[in-house]
This record gives C-alpha cells, structure tokens and sequence, in this order.
C-alpha cells in the first residue's frame, strides 16, 4: 500500500529524512520532545541584550539628574544634564570621575544593583539565545558572558567619551575596563544560572563547604537587613535635622523630591555603613574621621539629609545591646544549618523505612547527598560560614566606599578588611552557638519523644 508524505514507516526512507519539531510535540510516552530552532550568533545576541541591559539601567539615573538639575535651577543645556546623567551611570559602575575638587569615586549601589541585575538578565538572555539553557555547558556560559562584557566594555568607553564635560571627566580607557569586568562578572552570574551549572557544581562540591556557603551568605545578609533596620531608625529619630537640611535649599516641591530620590539612591551605601557601625570597626565620612560605637570624630558633614542619621557621640546604655546584633545573625544563620541537615536525615531515615517503589522510568532515590547531622559535620560548616560572610560583607563595603572629592572628603566609608576580620569572628561563633543549641534542643526532644 502506498505511503503518505506524513507517514512514516520502518521499511520506508522516511524516518531518515529531517522532521521539524513544533511546540509542545509529544512522544510515545508522553515525554516532550526538544523545540528545534536556530541559535542566534553570539556577537548579534550580546549585543542586543547588553543594549538593552544599558538603556534600562541607564533611565533612572537620567529621571535623578534631571530632578537634581531642577534643585540647582542652573539652567544648563539639556545636552550638558544628559552627559552629567551619562557620568553618573558610569560612576555607579565603579568609574572614578575627574574634577576640579578632586576624584569623584562613592557609587549609589542602588544604581549598581539595578545595573548588576539588567546584565546578569542580559546574561541569561544571552545564553539561551545561543543555546546554552539547561545544558550544564561552562563553555557556553563563559562565551555568554565574555561576549556581554566585551559589549559592555565598549559601550562604557563610548559613554566615556560623550560624557566629557570640562570639570567633569571619566577616562574612557579605565571605563572600557571597567565595565566590562563589571559586565563579565554580572553576566556570568547570570550564564551559570541559565547553563543549569549550579547543580552540577553543588554535586561536586563537598556538603560541609556548600552548607558553610549557604551559611555565610545567609548571616551575612541578615547583619545589612539589620544595618538598614538600624539606620532607618536613626534617621526617624533625626528626622527634624533631616528636614532642616532638606528646608535649606529652596528648592521647592519638586526639587525636594529630587534631593529626596539622591537620598534614597544612596539609601543601600548608608545600611553597609550602619551594618559595619553595628559590627564594631565603624566608618567614616572623611578623612580622619570615625564613627563607631566607642568612639565618634567628626568634622564637617555634608549637608545632605540622608547624614543626618549619622551619630553625633559614642552610643551608651543600651544602645551597646546593638553590638550583639552581628552574633545574633551568625546563630539565626546556624540554626537554619542545624535545622535543614536534620530535616535532611530524617527524611533519609524515613525512606529508609517505609520504602516507596519508583515509578516507571524514574531514577532511583539519591540518598549520597544527604550527610550526617552529626556534631563534627555541623560544627565545621558554622566555623567556615564565619569567614564567608567576613569576605561577603568586605566586598559589599568595598563597594559602598569611595571619595567625594579631595581633601577632607576623600575618604567616605568603612574600611573594608577590619570589618571582614570582626565580622568572620562573630558570625563563626554564632553560627557554633546556634548549630549546638539546635542540635542539643533537638536530641532532648527526640529522646523525650
């Protein structure tokens, strides 16, 4: 009996000749079946996923600017505000500027954080458009983002360039470089992510090391959530400075709000200090300066609202309870550890007993990757978790430092090696205390059990 074109038979040429998979297409067992589709060049998918990671990351550093602009009421050229708004995306990628006073170098990370997502989106975009998606491939990933920072690298030479004012400047060479570690990292991030590389590492990684990460990253985000708690707070109660230095400038209801809008950008650098004030090594907002709970030296400040939640003297009372804070986080972040591993081993053992047979064409249960709950196991992830969180928080306050010109105010900021010292100590014993509470609280209730 004659064949179709759409049938497809053993004995026929058929099934050697290409079939185009559609959306959604089914197997015999239900299983889907890969979606064919072209990869996009690498060069072509870059660069439009890093162009657009730019422009939006680009869109509300030009809204402040142009609201700063309205404060002064300076009248400048729109093509004047718009470089200045070009020189503060650079600078909120790590790029000093030149000026008259000095090197203009203190990023408002929350600029840096929008930038750091877009490119890490642009990452992931990128990956999936030459194929990488799920593949667990490092080379693809490294290609993703290697051609994502070489775009952005070139577009930060260029922005460099337009962004020349004559007592403004960026060197375009040292932004060419910049941006694009910034774009590599950032992308990288998000490549390895989209590649399906996590879990491929986790697998290879040892368990005491991965929980000790986990840890780490946990205790340390917990400490800025309580340095934002804890500068929010002191700027409600300096509330009346705040708006005394805000009434100073005239600037009417809009301006305000444009000064309210640099405040609130500079908000996540205000919580790594704070966070580094509650830790004990303190900040500064000058040279020769310091702002700690033990001691204060100031100088003059700048007359900007956000500082008037800066502390005028050493804290007393029990103001010194806010020293616990950071070893309060490492034991919160060792009691998750102690929580999730015993969880981990009791769901083990309560497979072990009750055995459940697997469906058709289902792997068997993994039961290697679950550890012991025992002491030593625990104990050495918490000791580890102390120094990843130490150089999690360093690299966050490096970021939140920098000049805001020469002279008095070239160094604005915590200082960021003692702080990673003091707070890789205080996490590590918190995590210990917390893991050994957990792990005792939970034996009492099992043997009462």
């Amino acid at each position: 009996m004659p064949t179709t074109p759409h049938e497809a038979t053993d004995a026929g040429p058929a099934r050697d000749r290409p079939v185009s998979a559609v959306p959604a297409q089914r197997g015999a067992r239900g299983t889907a079946r890969p979606v064919a589709f072209r990869r996009a060049p690498v060069a072509l998918a870059a660069g439009v996923t890093t162009l657009w990671a730019a422009v939006v990351s680009l869109a509300p550093v030009v809204t402040v600017v142009v609201l700063a602009h309205l404060i002064t009421g300076a009248g400048a050229p729109v093509g004047q505000v718009l470089r200045v708004a070009l020189a503060g995306w650079l600078l909120a990628h790590g790029v000093d500027l030149h000026t008259p006073t000095g090197p203009l170098g203190l990023a408002p990370l929350a600029f840096t954080l929008l930038a750091a997502w877009r490119v890490a989106r642009a990452g992931v975009h990128t990956t999936r458009a030459i194929g990488g998606r799920r593949r667990g491939s490092p080379r693809l990933a490294v290609l993703a983002a290697t051609a994502v920072g070489v775009g952005y690298g070139l577009l930060g030479a260029a922005v460099a360039r337009l962004a020349a004012l004559p007592g403004l400047t960026a060197p375009v060479a040292t932004a060419g470089l910049t941006l694009a570690g910034f774009g590599f990292i950032a992308a990288m991030a998000g490549a390895i992510v989209e590649s399906g590389l996590p879990a491929k590492l986790a697998r290879r990684t040892p368990i005491p090391l991965r929980d000790a990460t986990r840890t780490g990253v946990v205790a340390a985000l917990l400490v800025l959530g309580a340095g934002a708690a804890a500068a929010g707070t002191s700027l409600a109660l300096n509330g009346g400075a705040a708006s005394r230095i805000l009434a100073a400038y005239h600037a009417g209801a809009t301006g305000q709000a444009g000064l309210t809008l640099i405040c609130l950008v500079y908000g996540p650098n205000l919580a790594v200090w704070a966070a580094s004030y509650l830790i004990g090594p303190g900040f500064m907002v000058g040279a020769g300066t310091m702002v700690s709970f033990s001691r204060v030296s100031l100088d003059a400040v700048p007359a900007v609202p956000v500082l008037a939640a800066v502390p005028a003297r050493p804290a007393a009372g029990w103001a010194a309870l806010l020293l616990a804070v950071p070893l309060a986080a490492g034991m919160a972040a060792g009691c998750l550890l102690a929580r999730r591993r015993l969880r981990a081993e009791g769901r083990a053992e309560w497979s072990a007993a009750v055995p459940v047979a697997p469906s058709a064409g289902a792997p068997p249960p993994a039961t290697a990757d679950v550890p012991s709950a025992g002491w030593l196991p625990l104990l050495g992830a918490a000791v580890l978790a102390g120094p990843v969180a130490g150089i999690a928080l360093a690299a966050v306050a490096s970021a939140s430092a920098g000049p805001l010109g020469g002279g008095h105010l070239a160094e604005v900021g915590p200082h960021p090696w003692p702080l990673a010292g003091v707070a890789a100590g205080l996490v590590a014993v918190g995590a210990v205390v917390g893991v050994a509470a957990t792990r005792a609280l939970t034996g009492v209730r099992r043997k009462r059990a």
